[in-house]
């Protein structure tokens, strides 16, 4: 449970000499701890000028997430993602991908060493917990694609000394472990490589995730593997036909399986991605080697677009309809949340990390109790962790 501040009882305080009361949903958020299995925003850690310890005004500026609005949104960590983008699958494109995602994990430790007072990086469930009870922010680190692991799966060693936990085996493209779900068929599920990729996972104890990964290749991991499954930002098919999204038996074999599906705000309506879109995802992914001003005139440039065509048509109001139906499908145990905020993520009403009350405000008055809110918001992604912690050391 989270310690409760200061400033917190003070406001309190306050409130209840006005003669109101704290609202009892946002009250009851604030108390749970919260953390999301998926964030973007180290693509933004290596910017001249920007501090993540800093508010950042969603009017002007594209990051969805920083450490005074997660203490808005009452949002107290999860997992900051590595990501590369898919490459060649050479020995030249191993190189750069291994070297992008080396310099992305220093960046995200040096960044969060800026702010050890606010915020400690976690390696196991329970740090987690005592990080939360000592009032401070959580950070895990993750991989997006296991593209920068090479032809081996012996880097997985490497990148877990560094305080990785949770790796995705593919991104939005084959690669030498396994198909995407957006991309056609190249080895029908996992390859040879990526059945190795599993073992090795569960004998280092880090969990699985399997968003983006093809049908085949969910199948071929549930069988494989000796512990839980983790989609750390997807949703229902019934909720969005998208091959991104995944289907209702396997959401249920996910769960029978110990798993959890981390409910995101992407694929809930179609993708607007013009190539105006296209060439601004592009920009932003390299934003840290822009200067102040030229960061600002693409974040610019991201807003007016925004204001036009949103990446998303999505209400909030589908956003609960495809997260209830998620809780409905795989039960309250197997369900868990990853926005993908500074990742593609964010919808009308829910743009940016300061608006996650309104989630647990909502499903509260949709009749969730708080124990219920407790497992959604941590308590079941916490549970995975710890049944891959269990599993380490076994044999490859």
């Amino acid at each position: 449970m989270k310690t409760t501040t200061t400033a917190s009882l003070a406001l309190a305080t306050m409130l209840t000499l006005a003669g109101c009361a704290t609202p009892p949903a946002h009250d009851i958020h604030r108390r749970l701890l919260t953390l999301d299995a998926h964030l973007d925003t180290p693509v933004h850690f290596g910017r001249a000028g920007w501090d993540f310890g800093q508010r950042h005004d969603p009017a002007l500026e594209v990051a969805q997430l920083d450490l005074a609005r997660m203490g808005d949104g009452s949002l107290d960590g999860g997992f900051f993602a590595i990501f590369t983008d898919q490459g060649p699958l050479t020995p030249e494109g191993y190189a750069a991908a291994r070297e992008h995602a080396l310099a992305r994990s220093a960046l995200i430790d040096t960044t969060l060493a800026r702010h050890a007072g606010r915020i400690g990086i976690a390696t196991t469930a329970d740090e987690a917990r005592r990080l939360d009870a000592a009032a401070k922010l959580v950070a895990f680190k993750s991989i997006e694609n296991s593209y920068p692991l090479g032809d081996s799966v012996t880097a997985l060693a490497e990148f877990q000394r560094q305080g990785v936990r949770l790796v995705g085996i593919v991104h939005s493209k084959n690669n030498q472990f396994a198909d995407s779900s957006t991309d056609k068929p190249t080895w029908n599920g996992l390859s040879p490589l990526g059945r190795d990729w599993v073992r090795e996972m569960n004998r280092l104890g880090m969990v699985i995730d399997a968003s983006h990964a093809a049908d085949a290749t969910v199948d071929q991991m549930l069988a494989l593997s000796s512990t839980p499954l983790l989609l750390s930002h997807s949703n229902s098919r019934t909720s969005y036909d998208h091959p991104r999204n995944i289907d209702d038996a396997r959401i249920r074999k996910i769960a029978a399986g110990g798993g959890a599906v981390c409910a995101s705000t992407i694929y809930l309506s179609e993708l607007k991605m013009g190539p105006q879109r296209a060439e601004l995802f592009d920009r932003i992914e390299t934003i840290g080697t822009l200067a102040p001003r030229e960061q600002a005139a693409l974040g610019k440039e991201w807003l007016a677009l925004d204001a036009v065509e949103p990446l998303w048509n999505t209400s909030f109001e589908q956003y609960i309809a495809a997260l209830k139906h998620l809780i409905a499908v795989a039960g309250i145990d197997h369900v868990c949340m990853g926005a993908d905020f500074d990742g593609g993520g964010g919808i009308r009403g829910l743009d940016n990390v300061s608006h996650l009350p309104r989630i647990s405000a909502r499903l509260k008055a949709d009749g969730l109790s708080e124990p219920d809110l407790a497992k959604l918001w941590s308590g079941n992604l916490l549970r995975v962790l710890e049944a891959a912690e269990q599993q380490a050391g076994g044999d490859r």
